[in-house]
C-alpha cells in the first residue's frame, strides 16, 4: 500500500468534518438573529401592543404604566378601555362620582390588557403596582393581592402572573412576603447590585435591570455620545449581575429590560430573559448573522467574585454612593407616576364622553 492510498480516507475524513463545519456555519448565517436568540434566551415583549404581541409571539409580556397608557391611546384598543370604564360604572352604583368611577377602572385597566394578552402568550404577562406607591410596603402589598385577585376572578392561576414592583428597599420587602404568598414578582427600576443582591436574597422571582437608562445616564454624566456595544455601562451592569447570581447559585432570574439597540441585546445573549420592545424585535428579526453566546452560567461559576451580603444599613449606604442608581431610581418612579396620572385624566375624558353619548338622544 502507498503512502498516497493510506493518506486518501483521512483526506476524506477532513473533508465531511470541513464540510460539516460549513453547513453548520450556512446554516447559522442564514437563521436571523431573534431565532438565535430563542435557543438561548426566553424573549419577552416589552409593550402593551396586543398586535405587535400577535406578531412576534413571544413566551412573555411585560408592560408598564408608560405602555398601557400609550395603549390606551390607540384606537384599536378603545374597545378595552371602554368596557373597562362602563363596567366600572355599573360597578360603582347609580350615586358614585365621575372621580370614584375613574379610580375604579384605572385599576382594572392594567389587568384588562393583561388579560388580553394571556390569550396570545404560552407563559406570564407582568402587571405593575402604583408607582406612588413605591416607598410604601403595605400599600404595595395590599396593591399586589387585588391585582392577583382581579387575575383569579377571570379565571387566571398566579403562576401566569408576575407583580412589578420598583426596586426600592420597602418594593423588595413587600416582595419577600408576597412570594412566601405563591405570588411571583419582578422587581423593576433596577439600576444597581445592591438592589439585584438584595432581590436575590428576598427569594424574588425575576428583576428587570434597565440597560437602556444606565446608557442614558452615562451618556449625559460623560458627555458621551455612544459607547460600542462590549462597553455599554447598562451591558456590564446586567452582565455583573448575572455572573453575581449564577456565581452564588441565586435562582431569581435576570430579565434586562430598557434597550436602546440591538448591539446591547446582542452582548447580553444568553441571559435568562430579555424584554424587548416591538421595533427591536423587528430590527433583530430582520438581521441575519451569526449570534455567538455571551452569558453563560458555567463561566460564571469560574469567576473570582466577592459575596456581599444587604441589610438596610448597607442597601442604603451603596445606593447614595451609587449617583446613577439613585438618580435613574427616582427618575422612573416620577416618570411612571407621571403616565399613571395621565392615564386618570384619559380616563376621565373619555369616561365623560361615554356619559354624553348615552345621555344624547337616539335618532
Amino acid at each position: 500500500m502507498t503512502l498516497d492510498s493510506c493518506l486518501l480516507p483521512f483526506a476524506y475524513y477532513l473533508y465531511v468534518v470541513n464540510l460539516k463545519q460549513a453547513n453548520i456555519t450556512e446554516q447559522l448565517m442564514s437563521k436571523n438573529l431573534l431565532e438565535q436568540l430563542r435557543t438561548m434566551t426566553v424573549v419577552v415583549a416589552d409593550t402593551g401592543d396586543i398586535q405587535a404581541i400577535e406578531k412576534f409571539k413571544p413566551q412573555d409580556a411585560t408592560t408598564n404604566p408608560s405602555l398601557i397608557t400609550a395603549a390606551s391611546q390607540m384606537p384599536e384598543y378603545q374597545e378595552i378601555v371602554d368596557q373597562t370604564l362602563l363596567q366600572a360604572k355599573k360597578d360603582a352604583g347609580a350615586g358614585a362620582s365621575q372621580a370614584q368611577i375613574v379610580t375604579i377602572a384605572f385599576d382594572r385597566l392594567a389587568v384588562a390588557f393583561g388579560l388580553k394578552i394571556l390569550q396570545i402568550i404560552p407563559g406570564r404577562v407582568s402587571t405593575e403596582v402604583d408607582a406612588r406607591l413605591s416607598y410604601d410596603t403595605e400599600a404595595t402589598l395590599t396593591k399586589a393581592r387585588e391585582l392577583i385577585a382581579q387575575y383569579k376572578a377571570a379565571g387566571v392561576s398566579r403562576d401566569r402572573v408576575l407583580i412589578k414592583i420598583a426596586t426600592t428597599w420597602e418594593g423588595i420587602r413587600a416582595a419577600e412576603i408576597l412570594e412566601k404568598e405563591g405570588i411571583h414578582c419582578n422587581l423593576t427600576l433596577l439600576f444597581g447590585l445592591h438592589q439585584a443582591i438584595a432581590c436575590a436574597e428576598a427569594g424574588v422571582t425575576l428583576i428587570s435591570p434597565f440597560v437602556g437608562r444606565i446608557l442614558d445616564w452615562y451618556k449625559k454624566d460623560t458627555g458621551r455620545d455612544s459607547y460600542p456595544a462590549a462597553e455599554d455601562p447598562g451591558v456590564l451592569s446586567v452582565t455583573t449581575i448575572y455572573n453575581y447570581y449564577k456565581k452564588f447559585g441565586y435562582k431569581t432570574q435576570v430579565m434586562g429590560a430598557s434597550f436602546r439597540n440591538i448591539g446591547e441585546i446582542t452582548e447580553l445573549a444568553g441571559s435568562d430573559l430579555l424584554t424587548i420592545s416591538p421595533s427591536l424585535l423587528g430590527e433583530l428579526q430582520a438581521t441575519i448573522g451569526e449570534l455567538p453566546r455571551k452569558l453563560d452560567p458555567a463561566k460564571a461559576t469560574t469567576l473570582e467574585i466577592a459575596k456581599i451580603s444587604i441589610d438596610k444599613a448597607t442597601f442604603d449606604k451603596m445606593h447614595a454612593a451609587d449617583r446613577m442608581a439613585t438618580d435613574k431610581l427616582a427618575e422612573g418612579i416620577q416618570g411612571f407616576t407621571k403616565a399613571l396620572e395621565d392615564l386618570e385624566k384619559l380616563l376621565a375624558t373619555r369616561l365623560a364622553t361615554l356619559e354624553t353619548k348615552a345621555a344624547s338622544p337616539v335618532a
